[in-house]
């Protein structure tokens, strides 16, 4: 469920009109609902109330700071994997100790800043990042708390380009090296081990991938308890689908129950970090149309919305629908492409989208599930304008990105001493 519906034949954004939003910051944009990412939390949360989880913010998803303050002020915590997410989720209110370090190649300057702020775990991915964060941390005077993230060698069945349990993946510690690498941690004084992480992808939408990733790492848990090794944390990742266009990816409850079945019984502090199915379809990206073209063979509608602005359908083949701002149910409908400006043939943001056949320039399209991996994967290819983000709460809308000039824009270049006149 979202908070995007039309009423009167216009698109909103709970209480905003989109073409209200369009004629005051132009397109294309980013239009994000505060009362869907309220509820997305509130049902993931709430699923897994009673297991006592936190729930970590999975912040490459989205990274605008409205959108991470707006959970953090529900409770959640974050999981970020750069210093600069790291930056982000503090700025945007959320307790350091609420703050997961995932990741396999965190630098030593990122560590440091790590642990100089406190925050409450390190998901280490490998045994000479182990030795660098006990270095560092001796360094400082400091204890890193540390899970080991584990490759659980499942297969997510999802896209290739975000599965991340395989052992052909860079991700994760081979189940059966976890051990040794465990027992190293908790021999080394700078480091407390307190759990086992693990994250098999993205967009899961069966949750039989998930069942055989943690039957695995709660085996694990069991291996290391018997050694004399504590283990007081299990990190299960985040992954749950959203629907895009005609999946059935499962809903929270069913997902809690499985996680109930298969390490309920390990009395471990449970940590989740969801991202997509928080942020995914509580986001639509607007763009306005410039061209309509028609071929021998397809229609295509140009957009000023590009794939430097969105780059899933470009880069995992994703499939967004495309939706009119203004909604004429008895208008006749022909497919088209819609594509941008980009001068690549692989700039196409929907095939097939139906769309009112006579569609011209000037209309109102919205992208919908746009809110997670678009703004926070975007561009400046073609040196476009990065594009501009704004939340709706209510009747209220606020400019919470703000495009950037084209002044702004060019003068990140500097010229070096020869060329310059």
């Amino acid at each position: 469920m979202n908070h995007f519906e039309y009423r009167d034949g216009r698109l909103f954004a709970e209480g905003v009109a989109v073409a209200e939003i369009a004629a005051a910051v132009g397109t294309p944009f980013y239009c994000y609902s505060a009362a869907t990412l309220t509820r997305h939390y509130q049902v993931f949360a709430g699923a897994l109330a009673s297991l006592g989880a936190l729930v970590c913010y999975a912040v490459k998803a989205n990274s605008n700071i409205a959108v991470i303050r707006t959970l953090a002020r529900l409770g959640a915590g974050a999981d970020v994997v750069s210093e600069g997410e790291l930056r982000r989720a503090l700025a945007a209110g959320v307790p350091a100790e609420k703050i997961v370090f995932s990741g396999v190649g965190k630098t030593r300057p990122e560590m440091a800043f790590a642990l100089e702020a406190g925050i409450g775990q390190f998901n280490v991915e490998s045994a000479p990042e182990l030795e660098a964060l006990a270095e560092i941390a001796a360094g400082l005077g400091r204890t890193a708390p540390v899970a080991l993230r584990v490759n659980p060698d499942v297969d997510a069945n999802t896209h290739h380009k975000i599965a991340t349990g395989r052992k052909e993946d860079k991700f994760g510690i081979d189940l059966a090296l976890a051990p040794a690498l465990y027992a190293r941690a908790a021999a080394l004084p700078s480091l407390k081990p307190v759990g086992i992480a693990v994250h098999i992808g993205s967009q899961l939408t069966t949750l039989d991938p998930f069942r055989a990733a943690f039957a695995r790492v709660a085996a694990l848990v069991r291996s290391l308890r018997a050694q004399g090794l504590t283990v007081e944390r299990l990190d299960l990742g985040g992954g749950l689908g959203i629907v895009y266009e005609g999946e059935s990816p499962p809903n929270p409850a069913d997902y809690a129950a499985m996680v109930a079945e298969t390490v309920g019984g390990l009395d471990v502090k449970l940590v989740f970090e969801p991202g997509r199915v928080l942020v995914g379809n509580a986001g639509i990206l607007v763009t306005s149309v410039i061209f309509v073209k028609d071929t021998a063979t397809k229609r295509f509608v140009i957009v000023d919305a590009a794939m430097n602005d969105l780059i899933r359908p470009a880069l995992y083949d994703a499939k967004h629908n495309v939706v009119p701002a203004a909604d004429r149910r008895n208008a006749a409908r022909r497919a088209a492409e819609v594509v941008g400006p980009v001068c690549e043939t692989g700039d196409v943001l929907a095939r097939g989208a139906a769309l009112p056949d006579d569609i011209a320039a000037g209309a109102l399209l919205a992208i919908e599930s746009a809110g997670a991996y678009g703004a926070a994967m975007a561009s400046t290819y073609n040196t476009r304008l990065p594009v501009a983000e704004v939340m709706v709460n209510g009747d209220q809308f606020f400019v919470i990105r703000p495009r950037p000039d084209y002044e702004a824009l060019i003068s990140l270049d500097r010229l070096p001493t020869w060329l310059e006149d």
